[in-house]
Parts: structure tokens; C-alpha cells; sequence
């Protein structure tokens, strides 16, 4: 009986009659004392303990101790620091848990957000990468080199996932570090030179993006810069090839000249060319990766994509995805052409980042905004360098015309001017010779200029994944910035989006703006297709202007 009452500790037995006598037993109404029955469970334990591997309570009551010790002394060696790294040495369940928590925590004070099956946890440090992924010398000294030790939150994350070899989709601000979060995995992988073809392709959508991406390559990871081939560090002669109408040509005329190259960087529709015409092969890439990829998979690009992923047909090849803005069409897309990608998104979705400081001035009319750029240049609101961002190439002309005998050093960037003219007008941007660059959208995305000041909106941006990337030009690796956007009454389909985007960056809001009607799906359609209708931009008075109109056509 006393082991049927320790056999059945916290069962209940009804209280009848044919039960009574074990009811009362396991009620403890039996006579027997506390002590028998005690006795008794201890021998019952032991007889229990077959394989003699239960610890005795003394030893028990011992480890707990020395544990908790050993717990306190390290939180009090940490004073509150690396509480990531805090119990990564350890090895009981218990210590397994609290570092899934930390790998929360971190997500949490980031503002990560993950979906996909078993995602890695994030690092807290580069030096992580060593202990982790056994990160190759070279990549430790050259981050060191260029003072990188703490990783950007998309850093924390997306490096990990790409590590492992998982496919991946991400969306970060502006000016976050994508480049090298993606860069980092993949030289790692491709680990040094091999004259095998090519091994990875990046594939950006304007072809200054793509130098961009090559010249970031040489920055941050080499050693040595060339014209076409980029050393990314001593004694690993990776040899990035920067596809022009220049590499095509040699290429095509020496076939062998492809096994040379690790990485080609490329736009669309010069890769689908070469492909067609034979000059290259990517049945050895093993890594993709879409820069941009919002407006890689845009419509007019979707064809340009299927066939460059048809000619690479590795069976095992990793796809990533880097943007700024993540539509819910290219994201359902995008799964379609990955294999239980992880989804990676860097605080809100198709948000601006909280380092720019963003206003909406109303203007009217379109004189107004002449009105208004120039009260800005007077009154030196204005502090170079400034991009303005105009909707079409001849808006763009239109407005060099009108403020290039303003005073101040002014230039103009757009589709229309050549390579030449474009590497040109990007040079002495940079230098500082240029102050004010007015730009179509062909700068919108992803063009690092160092230190853009400020971002002027004359032109309302038609979708709210052309206003995140145009303000994103400042604001950039977590520097300050302005942006300003002119609007006017045909631009009050656009406002609402817009002003949800400063709302969820911080930006104050006038509640006028938050209450104007939510356009449809089908409005927002028309509106990506179809810019919207302005009056040019001239300080010519418009009976002057039909008259030269009219004069010419005579």
C-alpha cells in the first residue's frame, strides 16, 4: 500500500465504499507513520535507480550551489555588457535557452524581423565570425583595416543566413549596409580565386549602381584597385569583371578570357545580350544576388531575369534579394524563384530611415516650386551637396536652364547624356565642384554619394518605393539628412502614402494630410504607369510662351 501512495501521488479515487480502504491509504489516514513511509521511499528510489546514475541529493543541493555561483560571478564580471555573448561557453539546456533569448533580445533592440523556417541567430559582432563560420584571415583584417567592428542590424542578420547557404529576401533602409552584407558571405564562400568561369552573379538595375557595387567590392575588401580587376585582399586575387560594352568585346573575341573572372557584375539587359550571343556562360554561378530587386522584378525586367536564371544551371544555387522597398507582388515573385527563402525586414516595411529629417511644402502651382527653390537658395537653405529630383529628362533640362544663371554651381544627370558625360557629372559631384545635382530617377537607387546634405523632391515621386530610395540618398550609414518634397493640388493622390511613410519614420504630420482619401489599387496602377500631367517648368509667361510656340510652328 505505502507504494501504491507513492506510485499515485496527486491522483484522486472517488470515496466509496469499494474503494475506501485505498482511498484512505492514499489520503494518508493508514497507519502508518511519516517516518515508515519515508523510509520506504527512499529504498523504493534505489530500487528504482537501476543503472546507478542518479545523482544523491547531496550532490544535487552541491551543483546547484556552484552554479549559482558561477552564474552570479559572471554577470558581475560582464557589468551588464555582451549580454549576447554572455553564455555562449556554456553547455546545460538551461544556458541554451537564455542564449535563444539574447538572439530574441538582439532582434528585438535592432527591430529585426524574420519569417522562414529556422532562421540562424543574429551576430552581435564581426569578431563572432570567426568563432561561428570560421571566417578566412583575410576578410578579418580588411574589415579591421576599414574600422568596421559593429554590424549594421541587417549586417547582424543577413550574413548568418547567407553563411548557411538558405536562400534570402531583405529589406532595409537606405544607407544600411546591404552591399556588405552580402559581399562578406560571399567572398567567404567563393574563398579565392579559381579559373572555373564564373561563381557569382550581381545583378543591378542601372549601370552605375553596378560600378557602385564594384567599387564598394574594392573599398571595404582590396587591397589593390585596377580598372577591371579588383584585388579584395593579399594573396586572394578575386577578379571581379564589370560587364561594358569594353569586357563583352574582349570576351568575345577570347572565349578563355571568362575562366578568369569570379564575379561578374551586370545589368540586365547587357548580360541577356551577351548570353544570346554566346560570349558567356553561368553554368558554374553558384551565387545570385539581386540588388535593387525591387525594380529587378518590375515588369520590364521580368523577361530579362528568366533568362539569365535559366542559364544558370547549377543545381545548387543560392538567390538573395537586397532592397530598400518590398511590394507584396515582387516579394510573391521572388518566392516563386527561391527555395525556403528567409525573409528578413530591417524596422518597417517599405519605410524611410530615421536619420532624415522629412517636410512636405505645399507649393500650389508649378511656379510655385520655382518660387519656392529659389527663396530656399537666397535664404541658404540650400548647403551643398543637394540632389534635386525631377519626374522626366526634359523637366530635368528644364530646370538646369533655370537655375544655372542663379549662382550657384549646378549640373544636370539623366538618360539622355552619355557614359562619358554621366561618370563625368558623378566625379565632379563628388569632388565638390558641383553643388546642386538635378536628377531623374536614374540616381534613385542605391548610389552612395558621401555626405548628401539635403534631398529636394520637385517633382512629387509617384509611388511610395520611388520616395523611400530618393530620400535615401542622405541620411546614409547613420549620418543626418534632410528631405523635402513640393507638392501641389495634382499631387494629392500621392500625399496620403507619402505622408504615412514620415509618419512611421517620426517626421511630424499634419493630420490633414493622414485624413485625405486612400487611393485605390487601381488608381496606384495608373498613377506608376502614368506620371502625372505638369505645366513647364519656365518663369516665361505663358502668353509668351504660346507665342514662341506658335512662331516656331510658323
Amino acid at each position: 500500500m505505502d507504494i501504491l501512495r507513492l506510485l499515485t501521488t496527486g491522483a484522486k479515487f472517488r470515496g466509496d465504499r469499494k474503494f475506501k480502504h485505498d482511498h484512505d491509504v492514499v489520503d494518508g489516514k493508514s497507519s502508518s507513520s511519516h517516518a515508515e513511509i519515508s523510509a520506504l521511499s527512499s529504498d523504493i528510489k534505489k530500487e528504482l535507480d537501476f543503472f546507478h546514475d542518479r545523482p544523491s541529493p547531496v550532490n544535487i543541493s552541491a551543483k546547484a550551489k556552484k552554479d549559482k555561483a558561477s552564474k552570479k560571478r559572471k554577470i558581475e564580471d560582464d557589468s551588464g555588457e555582451g549580454t549576447h555573448e554572455a553564455y555562449l561557453h556554456d553547455t546545460h539546456e538551461q544556458d541554451h535557452k537564455v542564449l535563444r533569448i539574447s538572439a530574441q533580445d538582439l532582434r528585438k533592440i535592432n527591430r529585426i524581423k524574420v519569417t522562414g523556417s529556422d532562421p540562424p541567430d543574429p551576430i552581435s559582432s564581426f569578431s563572432d565570425l570567426l568563432s561561428r563560420y570560421a571566417v578566412k584571415p583575410f576578410l578579418k583584417q580588411n574589415l579591421q583595416k576599414h574600422n568596421f567592428s559593429t554590424p549594421t542590424p541587417v549586417q547582424m542578420q543577413a550574413i548568418p543566413i547567407l553563411l548557411e547557404g538558405r536562400d534570402l529576401m531583405t529589406c532595409a533602409p537606405t544607407g544600411t549596409g546591404k552591399t556588405l552584407a552580402f559581399l562578406v558571405p560571399l567572398l567567404q564562400e567563393l574563398m579565392g580565386h579559381k579559373k572555373v568561369g564564373y561563381r557569382a552573379v550581381i545583378l543591378s538595375p542601372t549601370r552605375e549602381l553596378a560600378k557602385q557595387v564594384m567599387n564598394t567590392a574594392s573599398v571595404n575588401l582590396t587591397l589593390k584597385i585596377h580598372n577591371e580587376i579588383k584585388w579584395l585582399s593579399e594573396g586572394r586575387n578575386f577578379k571581379i569583371c564589370m560587364l561594358t560594352k569594353a569586357t563583352a568585346s574582349t570576351q568575345a573575341h577570347d572565349p578563355t578570357a571568362r575562366a578568369n573572372y569570379d564575379i561578374i557584375v551586370s545589368t540586365p539587359l547587357r548580360l541577356v545580350h551577351e548570353l544570346k550571343q554566346g560570349h558567356i556562360k553561368l553554368d558554374s554561378v553558384r551565387h545570385f544576388i539581386f540588388d535593387e530587386a525591387d525594380k529587378l522584378f518590375e515588369l520590364s525586367f521580368l523577361e530579362q531575369i528568366d533568362e539569365i536564371l535559366a542559364a544558370c544551371t547549377c543545381q545548387k544555387l543560392q538567390k538573395a534579394m537586397f532592397s530598400a522597398t518590398l511590394p507584396s507582388e515582387v516579394e510573391r515573385m521572388a518566392k516563386t524563384l527561391m527555395k525556403d527563402p528567409i525573409r528578413v525586414i530591417i524596422g518597417t516595411k517599405d519605410a524611410a530611415t530615421n536619420t532624415v529629417e522629412q517636410s512636405i511644402v505645399y507649393t500650389g502651382t508649378e511656379e510655385g516650386k520655382l518660387t519656392a527653390i529659389r527663396q530656399l537658395i537666397s535664404s541658404g537653405g540650400i548647403q551643398p551637396p543637394v540632389l534635386i529630383f525631377v519626374q522626366s529628362i526634359d523637366r530635368a533640362k528644364a530646370l538646369f536652364t533655370e537655375l544655372v544663371y542663379d549662382g550657384i554651381n549646378v549640373d544636370v544627370i539623366h538618360g539622355e547624356r552619355t557614359k562619358a558625360q554621366r561618370d563625368a557629372v558623378i566625379e565632379r559631384f563628388q569632388s565638390g565642384e558641383i553643388w546642386v545635382l538635378i536628377c531623374s530617377e536614374i540616381l534613385a537607387r542605391g548610389i552612395d554619394f558621401k555626405g548628401v546634405a539635403k534631398v529636394i523632391n520637385y517633382d512629387c515621386p509617384q509611388t511610395v518605393q520611388s520616395y523611400v530610395h530618393r530620400i535615401g540618398r542622405t541620411g546614409r550609414a547613420g549620418r543626418s539628412g534632410e528631405a523635402v518634397t513640393f507638392v501641389t493640388k495634382a499631387d494629392s493622390e500621392h500625399l496620403r502614402s507619402i505622408a504615412n511613410v514620415m509618419k512611421q519614420s517620426g517626421c511630424k504630420v499634419s493630420n490633414w494630410m493622414l485624413k485625405l482619401p486612400k487611393p485605390s489599387k487601381n488608381t496606384k496602377k495608373k498613377l506608376k504607369k502614368r506620371p502625372v500631367t505638369r505645366e513647364i517648368i519656365s518663369t516665361v509667361p505663358k502668353v509668351l510662351q504660346e507665342a514662341r510656340a506658335h512662331k516656331k510652328y510658323i
